[in-house]
């Protein structure tokens, strides 16, 4: 994408209304007026709150939202250029229940209140495979900690990803730590009683990952 097209998407974003890009200053010092809020302001309702970590340009969020209209959705990504098309598109058709924030996701417990999160959905992120980038991993148990802080009891994860890495080491980190794995599929389009939310909402990346035949794999756990 050229400097040009990116310049124009972030200024293009600065006018949408589903979309915050709260400094990290304003974070951190606690001055973020959303956290514990984002059903009262932002949705004006009470419906559950979903959370989609990395979402690209997303389409989960959106394809999510447009599925489940009783709950409301908020993407998360650092990379303001590329949700702008999941931004656009929900204002183009009327889609009032996604929302999107530009922030880095190891900031999540400043954005969010304890117990204001239903589920939180991480699709397709960076595997991080080297050991050095364990750190990085967004489901190490760093990553989880924060997640917990913000979840409701007994509230929903989900991992989408086509690594199999990612899939093998959250399921053994899970099991380690006795968090409850509800459901594991290591390859989704395959194997039969996958949840329809997995196989019917497909991002970008995904489609290029069936083009080339790589399996795609998901687990529902709680981390309580």
């Amino acid at each position: 994408m050229g400097s040009k097209n990116k310049l124009k998407r972030f200024k293009e974003n600065e006018t949408f209304d589903n979309v915050f890009q709260p400094t990290r200053d304003e974070l951190t010092g606690g001055n973020f007026v959303l956290k514990g809020k984002w059903r009262e302001k932002v949705f004006k309702n009470e419906n559950p709150l979903v959370l989609e970590l990395g979402c690209g340009k997303g389409e989960y969020t959106v394809g999510l939202a447009q599925r489940y209209p009783n709950k409301n959705f908020i993407g998360i990504d650092i990379k303001g250029a590329r949700f702008w098309r999941g931004a656009k598109t929900a204002i183009e058709e009327d889609i009032n229940n996604a929302a999107f924030i530009r922030t880095q996701i190891e900031l999540i417990e400043y954005v969010f209140e304890a117990n204001e999160v239903d589920e939180i959905w991480i699709t397709f992120p960076d595997p991080q495979i080297k050991y050095k980038r364990t750190k990085h991993r967004l489901t190490n148990i760093q990553f989880l900690e924060r997640y917990k802080k913000i979840l409701k009891p007994n509230g929903l994860m989900h991992l989408k990803t086509d690594s199999e890495f990612m899939h093998g080491y959250t399921l053994g980190l899970l099991h380690g730590l006795g968090y409850e794995v509800l459901y594991a599929n290591h390859n989704v389009y395959k194997l039969e009683g996958s949840p329809e939310e997995v196989t019917q909402i497909q991002t970008f990346y995904e489609n290029q990952y069936l083009e080339k035949d790589k399996a795609i794999t998901y687990i529902r756990f709680k981390i309580n």
